[in-house]
């Protein structure tokens, strides 16, 4: 029989010859790569996981700091207390409400300015300098702004340029919290909506425009959707940090009036420093951290999402 041999251009079912993988290090290899990380990862123990432990352990006690020897363990009672209170529920409610505000309105402005920014016009990287300014100052002195040079009843911006001699913080309290909040955190949304932005296919922009689009049905049908999971991150971020809000209520309305803008975080500070019940307090902090934590779960999953799309481009 003669033997057939393949001509050149012909392919074979011979699979290609494997190459060896390269030999993976030993234990000691790999812990000698994290060797480095490792006081970081100490210290990040140290700071955060022992706190929240002695944190946990303090919230299963009955301690109040004026009653001496009153300490005794109660389980899960303060956790009841804490989701059976009038005013506990009354923050969580506030709480709620003041941050879901300053998401949405900060996140509607941020979009309107990362598609200003968006376009080229002249000076616009010291207008763009300008508008991130607000997120840098400290939120204390922020709230000092905003209470004494514009919702002072007396000489306040708002009054001086409307009339009246409304007293702001305390007759709208709420709208002057989310207000404050807003102006602070909406250059936060826009540098993360300008970045979504900027990432668009600029050839598939133009070619939208060259089959007749107009500009709202670009932004409408292609740029919102494109921007769907920078929206996303954008609103968790600033939840995650929004639902923590302390200095501006304490500044501006020290949670008045009444508990109209008393939060979580301010509630827990006003248990802690006026009623002296430690285990509450540390029970209502373990609620709030696990409501963190559900938070930044999603936004940990959207970020991760972002990452594997720009993988795939």
């Amino acid at each position: 029989m003669t033997d057939v041999i393949p001509r050149a251009d012909e392919k074979t079912d011979t699979p290609p010859p494997k190459t060896p993988a390269p030999a993976k290090g030993g234990a000691k290899e790999r812990w000698v790569r994290r060797a480095p990380l490792l006081p970081a990862l100490i210290f990040a123990i140290i700071v955060t996981q022992v706190p929240f432990l002695i944190t946990l352990y303090f919230s299963t006690l009955s301690w109040n700091a004026l009653r001496p020897g009153s300490k005794k363990f109660v389980g899960f009672d303060n956790y009841v207390t804490v989701l059976t209170d009038n005013r506990l529920r009354s923050a969580l409610f506030n709480t709620v409400v003041l941050t879901a505000g300053a998401v949405i309105f900060s996140m509607i402005l941020g979009l309107a300015l990362a598609v200003l920014l968006d376009r080229k016009f002249l000076g616009r990287s010291i207008v763009r300098t300008m508008l991130i300014t607000p997120f840098l100052i400290m939120p204390v002195a922020a709230a000092l702004l905003w209470k004494h040079g514009l919702y002072n009843p007396d000489y306040g911006l708002i009054n001086g340029i409307f009339g009246g001699n409304t007293a702001w913080a305390t007759t709208y309290p709420k709208t002057a919290i989310i207000a404050t909040l807003v102006w602070q955190w909406t250059p936060f949304m826009m540098l993360i909506l300008l970045a979504g932005l900027q990432s668009q296919s600029n050839e598939v922009l133009e070619a939208a425009r060259v089959d007749g689009a107009g500009a709202w049905r670009i932004f409408t049908q292609m740029t919102l959707p494109h921007l769907r999971q920078y929206l996303e991150l954008g609103a968790l971020l600033g939840s995650i940090y929004l639902v923590n809000t302390f200095d501006s209520i304490y500044t501006i309305t020290q949670g008045g009036p009444g508990t109209a803008t008393t939060n979580l975080p301010y509630e827990i500070s006003q248990t802690i420093f006026s009623k002296y019940e430690y285990g509450e307090a540390s029970a209502a902090g373990v609620v709030v951290v696990i409501l963190t934590i559900i938070v930044a779960t999603f936004a940990l999953r959207v970020i991760s999402g972002l990452f594997k799309v720009e993988e795939g481009r």
